[in-house]
C-alpha cells in the first residue's frame, strides 16, 4: 500500500489514523466516518473473533468526531477527512507517521427506487439532472459539502439550484431523505446510498469531477492491538468487503 500524506486532487480524503501515546488494549476505541460504516458493520465482529479483542466504535461525521475529540474523547483509531486528522497531528492527539491507503469511496446521485435514474455519465448530464431536479438533498456537515457547493459555482448553477438544496443533519442522511421522499436527489458517497432499501445508485459523478473520500490507516506510538486493526484492514478480505459497500480499495 503506498503512503499518503496529503488528500486526493479533486476532493477531500477519509484519513484514518491513531492517537498519539496509545497504549495496548483489549478494548480498542474507534471513531468512524460514516462512509465507511456498513463496512466496519461486518469487518468488526470478523476481527473481534480473529484478534479476540474488542471494537468500541464510534460512527459520524467527520467534522462533529473532530469537535468530540477537542472535547477530550479518547481514541485509539480513527477514521476521518485528512483536514480533521491533519489538525489532530498539529495539536500531537494523532501521529503522522505511517499513512496507507484502505479505500477510496466514489460519491454518486442517489434516487428514490424505482424512479427515473437521470443519464449523469457526463458532466452536462449532471448539470442537467441537478437544474432538473425539485430537490437536492445532502448532508451539511459531510466531508463532502464544501466540494459540492463549490462545485456548483464551478458549472455556473448555484444559483439556479441554491433554492432547491435541502442540507441534511447526520441523523438524517441524504439517501435516506431520498428514501423517505423528503428529496428527489441525494448527494452523498455511494457507500452510503446502499444501506438503504428505498434508494438506489443513479450512478457516480463523472471523472472529471468526480470527489473522492480515502480511508488511510496510520500509526507509530500505538499498542500491538491497534496496529493489528490497521492491518486488518489492508487485508485482502476486507477489501472484497470494502468493494462489496461501495468503496474503492486502495
Amino acid at each position: 500500500m503506498r503512503t499518503v500524506a496529503v488528500a486526493v486532487a479533486g476532493g477531500i480524503s477519509i484519513v484514518a489514523c491513531v492517537g498519539a501515546g496509545c497504549a495496548q488494549a483489549a478494548e480498542i476505541r474507534m471513531l468512524v466516518s460514516n462512509a465507511v460504516k456498513t463496512s466496519l458493520e461486518i469487518l468488526a465482529p470478523e476481527f473481534e473473533r480473529a484478534a479476540e479483542h474488542k471494537l468500541a466504535i464510534t460512527f459520524g461525521a467527520a467534522s462533529e468526531l473532530k469537535t468530540e475529540i477537542d472535547k477530550g474523547v479518547a481514541f485509539d483509531v480513527a477514521i476521518l477527512t485528512p483536514a480533521v486528522i491533519d489538525a489532530l497531528t498539529k495539536d500531537g492527539k494523532a501521529s503522522a507517521a505511517g499513512r496507507a491507503d484502505i479505500a477510496h469511496a466514489p460519491f454518486g446521485l442517489a434516487v428514490r427506487k424505482g424512479a427515473s435514474k437521470p443519464d449523469i455519465g457526463t458532466v452536462e448530464g449532471f448539470k442537467q439532472a441537478l437544474l432538473k431536479a425539485n430537490s437536492i438533498a445532502y448532508v451539511e456537515a459531510g466531508a463532502g459539502s464544501p466540494y459540492f457547493k463549490s462545485l456548483l459555482e464551478r458549472l455556473g448553477i448555484a444559483d439556479q439550484v441554491r433554492p432547491k438544496l435541502k442540507p441534511q443533519p447526520t441523523s438524517n442522511p441524504a439517501a435516506k431523505a431520498v428514501a423517505n421522499g423528503e428529496a428527489e436527489l441525494g448527494i452523498t458517497a455511494i457507500s452510503e446510498i446502499l444501506p438503504y432499501a428505498g434508494a438506489e445508485v443513479a450512478g457516480p459523478l463523472p471523472a472529471e469531477i468526480q470527489f473522492y473520500s480515502v480511508s488511510v490507516a496510520a500509526n507509530s506510538k500505538v499498542g500491538e492491538a491497534a496496529r493489528a486493526v490497521l492491518r486488518f484492514l489492508t487485508t485482502p478480505a476486507a477489501a472484497a468487503v470494502l468493494k462489496a459497500k461501495g468503496l474503492e480499495p486502495g
